[in-house]
């Protein structure tokens, strides 16, 4: 489990774990400061007391209403609907007029920016915090903004630069915060880098520095991040021992993403262990729960535990829908990292991390401040040689790429049957005789089978040709399970196919071609309701008896192949047998 989506979604805990920033005269605003501190320490107290607020909001004054407005966009994100977060955040910004909350709530913003994959979006909000850093009068929103874009280098795989915001954090905190944000991003960078394993003091420190602080949200993120780390150096017993201990923490706090996270978790160390019921149904839970989207690391997870359980148990249909749910998840997944990377590379943040770095220069004498004008024009200039060079070598890329595509999908095309995605008849008697020539060499026995389906016409004719061609992608599937990477298969036209089994002799390939023919059999298709039952006929020629020609092995097979149509079909039937047949 690699969940930096869960990481995103703790930024929002991160933007208002603090006490309150201003001392408050009233009742409501005691109130308003208690339960903005209780966010992630003790999240259903929260609730609670966010509902008693609510209750008397028509008497608040217009400062806190929106504080009042801020808290419930935390709370709309921490139960993981982003989008409509995204609208309140954005009403604070343009209307509250308190630079404190605007930076937080900019902050915040920024990361549903990138949980809801706008990263372009995301890395402009970056450039203009970053840019107004030396602006923002309070600690604690600079130690905030601090934290976001750090989780924001790290999510586009810059973890040395996560690292060093976090470490920046490490070195400034405000009065009432404590190491625990800090340290548990410094873990994620260092987990995501590859550079963190089960026994690092960085994993120890900073759970005990979340425990201490009341952060149990932070300190459960790190255990999940441990449990991962277990099962990648191959210690599913101890992720699982994890897991166990801490899910009492995880229902407490209700955090959706985090529950999503460790279910997956759960899923993937139950699937380690053996344990295919639990596996299934941890899950089965996530994909219950786990909404949709391209890039949803749980629901991908749940998908290949799912489709590794499900082949595992031979049900091949299950297994091949959740594969392809699977893939389909994983294609999400890489293209949202590398819609990170490039966002981060046009926004230039290591230009960003520079201006951070000389902000400590801004009250210099005039002669620096000259100095500094002209490194910003500098910048610029090379900001836009890059873009220039960044732009043609996109575009010469693009062409290359579009061009590479083009040549292997017309290789494709000439070698592979469109429908089923197999050998063609042209390719299949090519590659067929060149195995043949080479197995003859090295005096190797083979099998040239030849597959029939029974009474396809009537399938056609009752159902369908959309049926039709479904059951000829079933019956690809059904044979490729029972083939080996080395043998040669291949649609010879209609619903015919050949297969040469390699290194194979008679009795192997009677046993792997009845094989097929059972398996064919015992899986019928169904259309709205009704069972469309498929059968086969099986003509096999071996080496054995008919030597390594092709040609000779061809005819053979053939020729077995229409004494078993003749005996009745659904039967195999091998070259030498002349009158004694080989039935189902």
């Amino acid at each position: 489990m690699k969940p930096w989506s869960a990481l995103a979604a703790l930024a929002f805990c991160a933007v208002v774990q603090a006490t309150a920033t201003n001392a408050a005269t009233s009742n409501a605003s005691d109130l308003l400061d208690r339960t903005e501190s209780l966010r992630t320490k003790d999240h259903p107290q929260f609730v609670r007391m966010l509902q008693q607020v609510h209750r008397d909001a028509i008497h608040l004054p217009s400062g806190q209403q929106w504080q009042l407005r801020y808290l419930d966009a935390w709370e709309t994100a921490f139960q993981g609907d982003y989008g409509k977060a995204e609208g309140q955040l954005q009403s604070v910004i343009d209307h509250s007029g308190d630079p404190t909350l605007v930076a937080k709530a900019s902050a915040l913003l920024m990361s549903a920016k990138g949980i809801n994959n706008r990263y372009e979006e995301a890395f402009q909000l970056a450039n203009q915090l970053a840019t107004n850093l030396p602006k923002i009068q309070d600690k604690l929103a600079r130690f905030l903004v601090l934290y976001n874009l750090s989780q924001l280098l790290g999510s586009a795989g810059q973890n040395d630069l996560a690292i060093r915001y976090a470490q920046m954090m490490e070195d400034a905190l405000p009065p009432g915060e404590t190491l625990c944000m800090p340290l548990t991003q410094e873990v994620a960078a260092l987990y995501y880098s590859k550079r963190l394993t089960s026994s690092s003091p960085e994993l120890q420190r900073a759970v005990d520095s979340c425990q201490n602080s009341g952060q149990p949200v932070y300190a459960n993120f790190v255990w999940l991040i441990r449990s991962s780390v277990y099962l990648d150096e191959g210690h599913p017993d101890k992720a699982l021992t994890l897991l166990n201990r801490i899910a009492p923490s995880i229902r407490d706090n209700d955090y959706q993403a985090q529950i999503l996270s460790w279910q997956a978790a759960m899923a993937q160390t139950y699937a380690k262990l053996g344990d295919d019921a639990n596996a299934r149904a941890m899950a089965l839970d996530v994909v219950s729960a786990g909404g949709s989207g391209d890039d949803n690391e749980p629901l991908r997870n749940a998908y290949e535990v799912l489709y590794q359980v499900e082949k595992k148990d031979g049900d091949a249909a299950a297994a091949l829908a959740y594969y392809e749910r699977y893939v389909a998840q994983d294609k999400g997944y890489l293209n949202a990292v590398s819609a990170r990377a490039m966002a981060y590379q046009m926004a230039q943040q290591q230009v960003l991390t520079k201006k951070l770095e000389t902000e400590a220069l801004s009250k210099q004498n005039n002669i620096l401040r000259l100095q500094q004008a002209l490194d910003k024009k500098a910048v610029e200039a090379s900001r836009l040689y890059i873009v220039l060079l960044l732009m043609a070598i996109a575009s010469i890329a693009f062409w290359l790429f579009r061009l590479k595509r083009s040549q292997l999908r017309f290789k494709r095309l000439s070698r592979c049957d469109g429908l089923t995605g197999i050998y063609n008849h042209q390719h299949f008697i090519s590659e067929a005789d060149r195995v043949l020539r080479l197995l003859e060499k090295k005096r190797i026995h083979a099998c040239l089978i030849s597959i029939d389906l029974d009474h396809f016409k009537e399938v056609n004719d009752n159902h369908g040709h959309a049926m039709g061609d479904a059951v000829l992608k079933r019956t690809v599937a059904i044979c490729q399970q029972q083939l080996r990477a080395a043998d040669v298969f291949g649609r010879l036209g209609g619903e015919e196919f050949g297969v040469l089994l390699h290194g194979c002799s008679r009795d192997q390939g009677m046993e792997i071609a009845n094989r097929i023919r059972v398996a064919i059999e015992a899986t019928p298709m169904m259309e709205n309701g009704c069972i469309v039952s498929i059968s086969a006929s099986v003509g096999l020629a071996s080496s054995d008896t008919c030597g390594h020609g092709l040609q000779r092995l061809h005819m053979e097979a053939d020729a077995a192949l229409y004494r078993a149509k003749r005996a009745g079909r659904n039967r195999v039937i091998a070259d030498i047998e002349k009158d004694d047949l080989v039935a189902a």
